[in-house]
């Protein structure tokens, strides 16, 4: 699951910044609802989290907004991250976090698991996109 959460043509560039498209590190979909804590950081600088939004089909919704959404999370999907950093040419290291609330598992008398990831890799923004079966969240 982790292995393949970032994929080597996760990060693009595009006009307004960058994109990184998350797959989830989890063995079933999960709501939108779930997600929390966003942090993401490019070469050891993090992207303020007023810049960090998370892309849904035509809207853009803040990272720390999802909380307010109905939608889910499918496994095979791509979670799009967007963020108003300029990449420069080449690799970059790329760091993300996030917390997964696990509503149907308990870690404690009336208090649902709460998971935090984090998941790294050197990511080339001018790589070709692998031929894929993944969709972006929507």
């Amino acid at each position: 699951m982790l292995q393949t959460a970032l994929r080597k043509d996760a990060l693009t560039a595009t006009p307004a910044g960058f994109e990184l498209r998350v797959g989830l590190p989890w063995i079933r979909s999960m709501p939108l609802s779930s997600l929390g804590g966003f942090a993401v950081e490019i070469d050891g600088v993090r992207v303020p989290p007023g810049e960090l939004a998370v892309v849904l089909g035509a809207r853009s919704v803040p990272a720390d907004s999802l909380q307010a959404e109905s939608g889910w999370w499918f496994v095979q999907d791509r979670l799009v991250l967007a963020g108003k950093r300029e990449l420069r040419g080449g690799a970059h290291a790329v760091a993300v976090c996030f917390q997964l609330l696990v509503p149907y598992l308990q870690a404690g008398p009336g208090s649902p698991l709460l998971l935090p990831f984090r998941l790294e890799a050197l990511l080339d923004p001018d790589r070709v996109p692998v031929p894929s079966v993944s969709r972006d969240v929507a």
